[in-house]
């Protein structure tokens, strides 16, 4: 049995020194495998073709997402990376994308591109109504976080999951939860059935003069869309850590729309130790015939 992680050399030497720690070997690098047929753990961001490891029994996603990943061959498991870190930095770049648009901030730092000093109205957080759409372990921290901050918060998501102190739509109530959605915050991972669904026809059922925040992943929203929706007032603005194609190209119109910020995403990334000890639990749970941390859920949100 080995485990095999394939990253740059940074993070290289951070996971062997963790695992060394725990009395756990570690190959780093395909020149250190010294038999393909030996690798029953890979870690990775972007595998490698994975019938070169025929004994392969976990893939494990160095990142929170998966959507990149391959078919996997028979008996092979995916897992997600989950780490504290990541949870609080998609957190707070939602916090952050949350209170720009609350606070006008398109606006105004267009205005100051124009070096005009135009003052807008100021709401209260409480006047204002956040929708999360993707209620996984970050949605949860997000809306805890908003709530305390304020603001009317609910969830969606299609299994409709109760969480304390959080109104949540299940897939039936998505036009109810988008009526009542004045910031609209997608999590939601990339799936056949998320593929595309921030569209024309979603962003019609949001109250005019809507928000976007958008942290889930790039296929899920309609660029073309998105456009007509702020031209149309819709939307007023939009804050994206995700676009497809990513990135966009230099000459894409969103760059230049000041209703528009984008980030080229950079909510979070691991933190290698944390992202090396969450490998050993992996491997540990693994051993012991017992449920695999971050075993995904296709359906989950983030």
């Amino acid at each position: 049995m080995a485990f095999l992680l394939l990253s740059y050399p940074e993070r290289g030497a951070i996971w062997r020194r963790v695992f060394h720690e725990a009395g756990e070997d570690l190959w780093v690098g395909t020149d250190e495998v010294r038999d393909t047929a030996a690798v029953t753990h890979l870690a990775c961001w972007q595998p490698p073709d994975l019938s070169a490891y025929p004994n392969l029994r976990v893939l494990l996603s160095v990142g929170a997402g998966v959507d990149h990943m391959p078919p996997l061959p028979p008996g092979v498991t995916l897992v997600r990376t989950v780490a504290p870190g990541i949870d609080r930095m998609v957190r707070d770049w939602v916090v952050m994308g949350t209170l720009m648009l609350h606070r006008d901030m398109p606006a105004y730092l267009d205005a100051a591109r124009q070096g005009r000093w135009h003052q807008r109205p100021v709401r209260l957080a409480a006047s204002r109504r956040v929708g999360i759409m993707g209620m996984g372990r970050i949605g949860r921290l997000a809306a805890e976080t908003l709530a305390g901050l304020g603001f009317e918060v609910a969830g969606w998501s299609r299994s409709g999951t109760p969480v304390p102190g959080i109104g949540i739509h299940g897939a039936a109530g998505l036009d109810a939860f988008l009526a009542r959605t004045d910031i609209l915050i997608c999590l939601l991972p990339l799936t056949d059935s998320t593929r595309s669904l921030l569209n024309a026809g979603l962003f019609a059922k949001l109250p005019q003069g809507a928000h976007l925040v958008h942290a889930g992943r790039g296929a899920q929203l309609d660029m073309a869309a998105l456009s007509g929706a702020l031209d149309a007032g819709r939307l007023a603005s939009a804050m994206l850590d995700v676009t497809d194609p990513e990135p966009l190209p230099a000459d894409h119109p969103a760059w230049a729309d000041p209703r528009i910020v984008i980030t080229p995403h950079v909510a979070a990334n691991t933190d290698p130790e944390e992202g090396a000890r969450h490998a050993l639990a992996v491997l540990m749970a693994w051993r012991a015939g017992q449920t695999l941390p971050g075993l995904v859920d296709p359906e989950a949100g983030y």
